[in-house]
């Protein structure tokens, strides 16, 4: 990502950015956020609403915008002074939401940008209008998201478990000789030679004679 600075950026310079809402977007918002109106969750009684059905939080979808603007434009290192909505429809679970920013002023002196933010769903319908002024990075910003550790392969997993593979096998012989020792203590290994049955082993065969 690419946090531009205010030279970086002109009047009339857009960006966005899309979004599936599902339901699990819906629960993860409210469950972070503490918006427990059951209009948001609650499908039983979502139905008896104007809407019929779930929708999400308004400011669900506000956060689109923020997400535009941190990540794209101006992007990272940017700081928000302050955000102005207008809902205009609601959204429901499945929709597409397209979050767009505009910058509409520069304030070069200030170090300040006017955008013009909007969110519109798959039928390119309005969902939300309003307006921000940001400040960008001072200095242009390069930031690589830091990728999540790797995981460990399975065909690697069975090495990590070779120590206690080890102590299972060492477990095993000790086993195996401490009942050799005990039948020995108690007399109940095999009878000595001379008083067994002595059975002799079949002759092998003459390899000269066929």
């Amino acid at each position: 990502m690419t946090g531009l600075t205010i030279e970086d950026v002109a009047v009339g310079d857009a960006a966005e950015v899309t979004y599936t809402v599902t339901a699990k977007t819906i629960h993860e918002f409210v469950t972070a956020s503490g918006d427990d109106n059951p209009i948001h969750s609650d499908a039983a009684f979502a139905a008896g609403t104007r809407f019929g059905r779930v929708i999400a939080p308004g400011m669900l979808t506000g956060s689109f915008v923020s997400s535009v603007i941190g990540t794209r434009l101006p992007g990272p290192g940017t700081i928000y002074l302050s955000q102005s909505f207008r809902f205009l429809r609601p959204v429901y679970v499945g929709d597409r939401v397209t979050a767009r920013v505009e910058v509409g002023e520069r304030v070069a002196e200030r170090n300040r940008l006017r955008l013009r933010t909007t969110c519109a769903n798959q039928g390119g319908e309005l969902l939300l209008e309003g307006e921000a002024w940001v400040l960008p990075s001072p200095t242009p910003i390069k930031y690589t998201v830091p990728r999540p550790a790797a995981r460990i392969p399975a065909s690697t997993a069975p090495a990590l478990f070779f120590p206690a593979a080890v102590a299972i096998e060492m477990a095993s012989i000790w086993m195996t000789s401490g009942m050799a020792l005990v039948s020995q203590a108690l007399g109940i290994a095999a009878p000595a030679p001379g008083g067994a049955r002595h059975t002799p082993a079949p002759a092998e065969p003459d390899p000269v004679r066929p």
